[in-house]
């Protein structure tokens, strides 16, 4: 997938909107998927998203996060976190599906379905440049900035 255009896709986001692919070209995106709102490892990578924002917008990169928690649960999340970029929310799995993140997972012991933790970067003309899969979430967004930062 990497090098090819991104199919559009729409999904429901905080603020009310509808976020769009096909609305963000002319401005690099950076996709990160993560399992779930309010856990230890999400608010990390959220919060260093975050954290770097302003980079991201300086370099010409919009950020969005993307999960299968409702729209209010994004909501309580974007607001305790002060996030400035929107959250997706992917219930029906059907973005989750396009860029292949649902796998197995262990939780406690059993066996689960769930989001592995992947960031994708998707440059102005909407094509894949670059995906991380498995991601630890410590240092990863100054990474992905770095690697915006050489589009």
């Amino acid at each position: 997938m990497i090098d090819q255009a991104v199919t559009d896709f729409s999904r429901p986001a905080t603020g009310g909107q509808e976020f769009r692919l096909s609305e963000q070209r002319g401005s690099a995106l950076v996709l990160y998927f993560y399992p779930k709102d309010s856990t230890p490892g999400c608010t990390t990578e959220a919060s260093d998203f975050r954290d770097l924002h302003d980079e991201f917008a300086s370099a010409g990169c919009r950020i969005a996060g993307v999960s299968r928690d409702s729209l209010k649960s994004h909501e309580n999340f974007k607001a305790k976190l002060e996030l400035p970029f929107p959250l997706l929310s992917d219930v029906d799995e059907s973005l989750c599906g396009q860029f292949d993140v649902i796998k197995m997972k262990s939780m406690y012991g059993k066996a689960c379905r769930g989001i592995e933790r992947s960031t994708f970067v998707i440059d102005a003309e909407g094509v894949l440049r670059r995906e991380w899969r498995g991601v630890k979430t410590a240092g990863h967004a100054a990474q992905v900035l770095d690697f915006v930062k050489s589009l």
